[in-house]
């Protein structure tokens, strides 16, 4: 009977999906736990954002004085007054609904750069790596190039050859980002073009694309998905960046990183305009690095077995 039960543990956990299990472990790790429930809550905040913001993000109040601190009428804030629980702008405008409508713009360009630079990055980085010789050469070496640049400065190099604004500022962002996806898939495919499965497939008589995107690239899945987490934490810091030096978006959109820049010299005098919208960067950004290092602690099988 004892027997009988054990053997039937065996196959329910063998029956588990590979990603039901890493879901698994992944709840399991603290960090990775901490980052589903920040990023869980900020895309609850950017889908529900216009029932949660009381105004209009780009609406200008008339009634309101500019640079008026939060008022909140459960703290004591008078009730004749209209309730701005983080204060009015410079241009009169509701800072809490320009921060709740900001998350939606900030996934949208994590989430769109990154997955430019994965695409584009593996494209080059697998035919690159299975093709070898001059063309190999050829390609990473431009890869060696544009690293060799900061990152932020070779964006705003880009952006400022092809123009403000936030789609050129999403271009650059994606296009400095690719040599690292780049090199990432080529390692990925040096180490595994020469596996037998691979030499059988080819034997068979399988061509070089179905050999490429049917037995070597979903090698690469797993370091990319964990790769691709962490870098839309930069890419929201870097396309904040722009906006705060102007090279992004472009008022009056609702970006976290353009209040910023329209408030920097009111850091003394009104520090909520400025405070606020920096949270919310620094929230989002540790959202998405703590569940790139619980998913990469989760997703690398070498890290698992080290903690069992």
């Amino acid at each position: 009977m004892e027997n009988t039960t054990e053997l039937s543990h065996v196959a329910a956990s063998t029956r588990r999906s590979p990603m039901r299990e890493a879901l698994r472990h992944l709840l399991r790790h603290s960090s990775g736990r901490a980052g589903i429930i920040i990023l869980g809550l900020l895309i609850l905040i950017a889908v529900f954002a216009p029932v949660i913001a009381p105004y209009n993000p780009t609406q200008i109040l008339r009634e309101s004085r500019r640079r008026t601190p939060p008022c909140i009428h459960l703290l004591g804030c008078p009730a004749d007054e209209p309730q701005h629980l983080f204060g009015v702008d410079g241009n009169t405008r509701d800072l809490f609904s320009r921060v709740i409508f900001g998350s939606r713009l900030s996934l949208q360009i994590g989430i769109v750069t990154m997955a430019f630079a994965i695409l584009i990055g593996t494209l080059i980085g697998a035919i690159s790596a299975y093709a070898g010789g001059w063309l190999d050469n050829l390609l990473m070496r431009f890869m060696d190039v544009l690293m060799a640049f900061p990152s932020l400065l070779l964006a705003i190099a880009i952006v400022s050859i092809l123009g403000t604004g936030l789609i050129n500022a999403l271009l650059a962002i994606g296009i400095v980002s690719i040599p690292r996806f780049a090199r990432l898939v080529r390692s990925t495919v040096l180490t595994v073009k020469d596996l037998e499965f691979v030499q059988a497939s080819r034997a068979m008589g399988a061509s070089g694309m179905h050999i490429l995107f049917k037995r070597i690239l979903p090698n690469a899945v797993t370091p990319l998905i964990v790769q691709g987490t962490l870098g839309i934490a930069t890419a929201i810091l870097d396309a904040a960046a722009l906006s705060f030096l102007g090279l992004g978006a472009e008022p009056p959109r609702p970006e976290w990183g353009l209040m910023l820049g329209e408030e920097k010299n009111s850091i003394f005098s009104a520090p909520h305009l400025v405070i606020f919208p920096g949270i919310a960067i620094m929230l989002t950004v540790l959202g998405f690095n703590l569940l790139g290092d619980g998913m990469r602690d989760t997703l690398d099988p070498r890290l698992t077995q080290a903690g069992k």
